[in-house]
């Protein structure tokens, strides 16, 4: 990846107001992918204007797609529509491919519509290993045979896709998504047992449920999909982005508050908001609102990333952000992704006083935090550099924004909507 930006922090500024949260990156991201097992036009709402979507367009428009994009009449989310009716090809190209994790979703489809894919190994942040195994093990169960050829996972169905039941070694959003996708079309019922149950698979199941699938159980650990002859296309509207949500918030908790975070299921959100009230917030909470604010010292927590609906692990870093400047010691354990600590070396340049023991942070809380430049190594921890400089003396200088233009819209301009002091310029040559 490369930048030609910085984003410039200056410290010490109150934040409050609202800020409308986009489309969830994680769950858009799917719906994409599963257009292509329909024939004709699918309308897509609430679709964040983000470098990964940019990405998956890409995809799909060398799938042989027709794409394109409009705002919607109240300024709000932006519509997408994907029209697959001709598409020309089951191999997806290396070089977008290897630029995002998420295009792995993209091989269920492709062998539901063709009975056959060619998809490129995928790329994304450095966060972990990320095997595929369960994937490729899932679709197995399905008939599915694989053969990995020079960076390539090529994929097909001889005998057509038949009905399973299959136990999944770990909750993987990824496999349970592919599987998910692949089984509608299968011939029977297809059992999955120790399913992901986070937000974005339910949303994926109602667009395919939209699509004329049937899926039942989404979001719980059995989800059991009753195969259809085919599907068409369909029109929905994206679930709000828990993780965009749930990083604003920890801003407001940062910076004072109150802030109101729009668009977006509290219900989500349920064990990050019960960490910042234990952190000394104030939350409040409505249909499709949530609001926070703290007037008082942040208070130190003890949390562990584990699949929802446990402590999500790309809130990790956000929530260490705030740690480190609690009155007392946290321990942050990540069960999820080896590498998810790259980024505590830089909020240490900052002043944290972190100690890293596998996979435990150790921290300490100090009372202010430095400006510094710094350098994010991943979409989160590049989010939490920002946090971490809006409440450091002084200027931050956030370097590798690209990270961030993954996952989240306009961010320098919605932190100055509540009244941040942050900008992007032009990165410094070499």
């Amino acid at each position: 990846m490369e930048t030609s930006e910085t984003i410039v922090v200056n410290g010490g500024h109150h934040l409050e107001g609202d800020v409308q949260i986009a489309g969830a990156k994680n769950s858009v991201l799917k719906l994409m992918a599963a257009s292509v097992m329909a024939s004709g036009q699918t309308c897509i709402h609430n679709v964040p204007d983000i470098s990964d979507v940019s990405v998956m367009q890409e995809v799909l428009k060398a799938l042989g797609a027709q794409v394109s994009t409009e705002d919607d009449q109240d300024g709000g989310g932006h519509t997408l529509y994907i029209d697959t009716a001709d598409l020309t090809t089951y191999v997806t190209p290396y070089d977008l491919v290897a630029q995002m994790r998420a295009s792995i979703s993209i091989l269920g489809p492709l062998i539901a519509r063709f009975g056959r894919a060619r998809v490129a190994m995928p790329g994304g942040c450095r966060i972990g290993a990320r095997s595929l195994d369960l994937h490729i093990s899932s679709l197995e169960s399905l008939g599915v045979t694989f053969d990995m050829d020079h960076g390539y996972i090529q994929a097909e169905a001889p005998d057509g896709l038949s009905s399973c039941e299959v136990l999944l070694d770990y909750p993987s959003v990824g496999a349970t998504e592919n599987l998910m996708m692949a089984a509608t079309v299968a011939d029977g019922d297809t059992h999955i047992s120790n399913a992901a149950r986070e937000p974005e698979i339910a949303d994926l199941a109602d667009f395919l449920n939209g699509m004329g699938a049937d899926v039942e159980g989404a979001g719980s650990p059995n989800i059991v999909i009753h195969g259809v002859k085919e599907l068409h296309p369909t029109e929905h509207t994206t679930v709000g982005d828990r993780i965009e949500a749930g990083t604003f918030l920890v801003a407001g908790a940062l910076c004072g508050g109150p802030v109101h975070a729009r668009g977006i299921d509290p219900d989500f959100l349920a064990l990050p908001l019960k960490k910042l009230a234990q952190m000394g917030c104030d939350i409040e909470t409505n249909d499709d609102v949530i609001t926070v604010s703290r007037n008082g010292d942040i208070e130190p927590v003890d949390l562990q990333t584990l699949p929802h609906p446990g402590f999500p692990t790309d809130l990790q870093a956000q929530f260490m952000v705030l740690s480190s400047l609690a009155q007392g010691n946290s321990i942050v354990t990540e069960n999820v992704f080896e590498n998810r600590f790259m980024f505590a070396s830089e909020l240490g340049r900052m002043g944290a006083d972190i100690r890293i023991d596998a996979h435990h942070a150790l921290i300490s809380g100090v009372d202010h935090l430095e400006g510094a430049p710094v350098e994010a190594s991943d979409l989160r921890g590049g989010a939490a550099l920002v946090l971490a400089g809006l409440a450091a003396e002084g200027e931050s200088r956030v370097s590798h924004v690209e990270y961030i233009d993954r996952g989240y819209e306009d961010f320098v301009g919605k932190l100055r909507g509540l009244g941040a002091g942050v900008t992007r310029v032009p990165a410094p040559a070499d």
